[in-house]
């Protein structure tokens, strides 16, 4: 199930969702210029890697400064491999424009970084023993949709499913597929705690701890309602067609 498209026009250009998606791309093309060795000491060095706070002494063997938490930040703009960031970046470009209108530019900023923090120390509460960096902007990422989802609960996504080879494109309403994202996120992070094998390097919690983050923070963030450009009667409409 991949998502393609939500039914909510842009009032505004979404300056910052764009700038974010820039700037974590050319980042990840630095990324894949780089020797393995340097790229790992990057990812150590700033991504969250929660042994590093919780057993010092093994980070101090290992070089990593264990006063330093700028990984916390840093981590968000980093990415493993194509797929990686490819997926965040695609949904960072789906949900972010309508949460960038609703936020302002300044304050989508500062939510999404936020978020993201949120999303890096839920990680290191549940993975407490975790020697592996944790990196990549899904967390940030989680809690625009969580913002998303209290704010846009009606749009509906237009969503494509491979099945038998037949491509199926369904609309499905934001609310539900928020939802079943966000279940399906506990649940895998839940399971990945009774069986740590299975997690299959995927940071579940960040995931969570972001969409329950933005939930949290909206209300701080949201533009006071007669800030917002009215929709144009075309705009609906050539929506609902």
């Amino acid at each position: 199930m991949f998502p393609l498209k939500d039914t909510i026009p842009s009032r505004e250009f979404p300056i910052v969702t764009w700038l974010l998606i820039v700037v974590n791309s050319v980042i990840f093309l630095v990324e894949i210029s780089l020797p393995t060795d340097v790229l790992t000491s990057i990812f150590y060095q700033f991504g969250v890697v929660p042994a590093r706070y919780s057993h010092p002494e093994w980070a101090v063997v290992l070089g990593l400064p264990i006063d330093d938490y700028l990984p916390f930040l840093t981590n968000m703009f980093l990415h493993g491999g194509w797929m990686h960031i490819i997926s965040n970046m695609w949904t960072l470009y789906l949900f972010g424009d309508n949460v960038e209108d609703s936020l302002g530019h300044t304050r989508f900023l500062v939510f999404y970084l936020l978020s993201g923090i949120a999303a890096s120390v839920t990680h290191y509460i549940f993975n407490a023993d975790s020697t592996v960096p944790a990196i990549g902007a899904s967390g940030a990422i989680a809690g625009v949709m969580g913002a998303y989802f209290i704010m846009f609960p009606h749009s509906r996504i237009i969503t494509f499913i491979p099945l038998f080879f037949i491509p199926y494109f369904i609309e499905i309403p934001a609310f539900v597929y928020l939802w079943v994202w966000f279940v399906s996120q506990f649940f895998s992070g839940t399971f990945s705690m009774l069986s740590p094998e299975s997690g299959g390097g995927i940071a579940w919690w960040a995931h969570i701890g972001g969409f329950l983050a933005g939930i949290i923070l909206l209300p701080l963030f949201k533009k006071r309602r007669d800030a917002y450009r009215r929709y144009y009667p075309d705009e609906i409409y050539s929506d609902i067609i």
